[in-house]
């Protein structure tokens, strides 16, 4: 049995009453603690003003380098022969769509891209860290010119696309001192621009699905989160002087604002338009994507994504974070509550990190206490990080997502 990476195939899921509520179940509250849930709840919701937010006891520098030491270990010995992280290797009867050999392509760059980015950031000076880097960048270099969709219908290069230029961004800065290197790597991002240009959604911004005609231009509609990873990479590569084209940047903002709603959660995509509420496209639903889509339209100049915004929903990604947790691990995607998938744990997170350094330096530090918290509580005992059992490229993916996340914990 092979199930999608996506809402796509799970349409049928209804939500009950239970899971359409923005909250954990549990029993009925009193008045006055209901009264005092609804203000805090309220208070959340109220953009003109920062959240109340909970104690949260701050873990030290050493413990954070502690846990960032052991997931750079963990990378170090789960890295390929060739330089790449990640394979096709762990199959079972219950995977997600993948075409065969264009979707691993895709994982595989994406991984590895995001394990580079993760290691560059933790600018380890253990020589095994370094060689690791070297060989994972050759690998990247060689093999990212030919990335492509799978299929008419398998779109996952996006992803591969979207990250290969964050960790080409960090090489260029590794790379300071060799010109010819840079010059390569700009190239590099280049060809990236030209590949999301060509696989572009018709009403502009990406998904990763074509399920309806499967043309040269993909004609499904955008999805919020691909729309804001997206756009992430595209805001690092102008920031080191390499601008992507107007028109697409454009386009996927517009298209990511359509999918936008007034509490700035967002829609899963747009064909869910039509059904606003379902659980999916409710804030608990949107908790791993609101602070992709909300990084990403800040940093393309988004004046009402204003830093009572990005505090409000780092809050929420704090006191909600069951939403997001009880789906982690799950095999099946859209299974949990919320018609919430695993894959959005470290994601989320990672996002949410990106939103936290937008901050003013002097007012980062209790929502770093709370995401330093979050990530040492869930790290394995191999020292890897995990949400989602994606053949074998979950526990890379989401050691990257989780190493990048907590340097922007650390105190400066």
């Amino acid at each position: 049995m092979r199930i999608e990476f996506g809402l796509l195939i799970c349409l049928s899921l209804t939500a009950n009453s239970a899971m359409a509520q923005d909250g954990p179940v549990q029993d009925a509250p009193s008045s006055e603690h209901a009264a005092k849930r609804s203000a805090i709840l309220d208070n959340a919701l109220d953009f003109s003003q920062a959240p109340t937010l909970p104690e949260v006891a701050a873990a030290s520098e050493s413990e954070i380098r502690g846990a960032i030491y052991k997931g750079v270990q963990f990378l170090i010995e789960d890295q390929n022969s060739n330089g790449s992280w990640g394979s096709p290797t762990k199959t079972k009867s219950l995977n997600i769509y993948a075409p065969v050999p264009g979707a691993h392509h895709a994982f595989r760059a994406a991984t590895t891209s995001l394990c580079i980015s993760g290691l560059i950031e933790t600018n380890s000076d253990d020589p095994d860290a370094i060689a690791a880097l070297d060989r994972a960048e050759d690998w990247l270099m060689d093999h990212l010119g030919s990335l492509r969709r799978a299929t008419g219908q398998a779109i996952y290069n996006v992803w591969g696309h979207a990250y290969s230029i964050q960790a080409l961004v960090r090489m260029h800065g590794r790379h300071d001192t060799d010109q010819s290197k840079q010059a390569k790597i700009v190239k590099l991002i280049q060809l990236q621009f030209d590949m999301l240009s060509r696989y572009e959604s018709v009403d502009g911004g990406w998904g990763y699905y074509d399920f309806r005609y499967q043309a040269n231009q993909p004609t499904s509609d955008s999805i919020s989160f691909v729309n804001g990873a997206v756009l992430v990479a595209l805001a690092e590569a102008r920031d080191i002087g390499v601008d992507p084209p107007a028109r697409v940047v454009k386009r996927a903002i517009a298209a990511t604002n359509r999918q936008r709603k007034p509490d700035f959660s967002y829609l899963y995509g747009e064909y869910l338009k039509y059904q606003p509420m379902r659980g999916i496209n409710r804030p608990g639903g949107s908790l791993g994507r609101s602070q992709c889509c909300n990084a990403a339209l800040r940093m393309w100049g988004d004046k009402t994504i204003t830093d009572n915004v990005i505090k409000n929903w780092l809050y929420r990604l704090y006191v909600r974070n069951g939403w997001l947790d009880i789906g982690r691990k799950r095999p099946v995607p859209h299974e949990s509550w919320m018609q919430v998938a695993g894959y959005f744990y470290y994601f989320g997170h990672y996002y949410g990190a990106e939103c936290l350094a937008l901050l003013p330096a002097e007012e980062r530090a209790p929502f770093q206490a709370m995401l330093a918290k979050l990530m040492l509580d869930r790290q394995e005992k191999n020292g890897c990080w995990w949400d989602y059992p994606l053949y074998d490229y979950h526990r890379p993916y989401g050691t990257g997502f989780a190493l990048l996340t907590l340097q922007r914990c650390l105190p400066k």
